[in-house]
């Protein structure tokens, strides 16, 4: 017996019951967004032409560079301003005193800041709140204020033109202080004293349960110190009174400034071998320097 044929009605498109489906329309952006696309733009484009501008100003020629009205692309590229630093003036020297300096430094930071940082945030002692107000006011005194006072300290210990003496007076700091006391004031209480009901010591709740959590203000901490020490300058002028112990903006103030005129091109270059590790360990670290900023309330 053959199957009856079976007429399927489909429903008109527009019908009540199926109704002509309505392409959405496109939402236009609203002018204050607008407004602040142009703006940010505008901020990215000033913020990056001055790096543009050292970068291929690196490579011009020295007559190049003094050429009126100014070429923003090179005539004829060249790396001798490059090769100046790593042959006559022996750029790894410096390059090796700014590194010792910067990673001893941030290490001491981190170490330093978070055990003070601890002890303000988690433990209870006599004169807590009066040391936490020194170190916010400490915050808002120059750096200059203790530059004098602190030099005849390290003249009279004997340790001008050393390591010690770049690096021990930036041991710790007091952003350093403030910020990983704000991140540790965030860790429950109840999580420290269980570890102090099952015996753990200061010291033992500090490096296993403390320092684990505090990746993202760690990682802020190093990068804001490595950048201070990085880039200091007036103090190693000072302290390192010998071409041994130049850090890299010191000998690029140093060598490419002459009796009577600045080589440019060589300022470029040098400028350009200071920035990059800086820049390197931002790109790095940049989630984490963000994460820690939001994270430990600093605007």
């Amino acid at each position: 017996m053959a199957a009856p044929d079976v007429h399927v009605v489909r429903p008109r498109q527009g019908t009540p019951g199926n109704p002509t489906p309505r392409r959405p329309r496109k939402r236009r952006p609203a002018p204050g967004r607008t407004l602040t696309y142009v703006v940010l733009t505008i901020a990215v484009v000033a913020t990056f032409t001055p790096f543009a501008w050292m970068v291929v100003g690196s490579v011009k020629t020295q007559s190049e560079l003094l050429q009126r009205p100014p070429t923003w692309w090179p005539e004829s590229p060249t790396l001798d301003n490059f090769a100046a630093w790593f042959g006559d003036l022996q750029i790894e020297r410096f390059f090796i005193n700014s590194a010792v300096v910067a990673v001893f430094t941030v290490l001491g930071n981190l170490l330093f800041c978070s055990m003070v940082g601890y002890a303000l945030a988690k433990i209870e002692f006599a004169g807590k709140r009066v040391l936490f107000v020194l170190v916010m006011v400490t915050l808002m005194v120059p750096g200059v204020v203790t530059f004098v006072p602190l030099f005849v300290v390290v003249s009279k210990l004997g340790l001008v033109s050393t390591y010690p003496a770049l690096i021990l007076p930036f041991l710790a700091s007091p952003l350093g202080v403030f910020l990983m006391r704000q991140f540790i004031m965030g860790i429950p209480d109840s999580l420290i004293e269980a570890a102090r009901i099952d015996g753990a010591g200061e010291v033992r709740i500090f490096a296993g349960i403390v320092m684990p959590l505090c990746g993202a203000p760690l990682a802020t901490l190093a990068i804001l110190t490595f950048l201070s020490s990085w880039n200091n300058f007036l103090w190693p002028l000072v302290v390192a009174q010998s071409e041994d112990m130049y850090t890299l903006p010191v000998a690029l103030s140093l060598y490419s400034t002459g009796q009577n005129a600045t080589n440019y091109g060589v300022l470029l270059a040098g400028s350009v071998l200071v920035i990059t590790p800086v820049l390197v360990l931002f790109v790095a670290l940049q989630r984490y320097f963000t994460q820690g900023i939001a994270m430990t309330g600093i605007k």
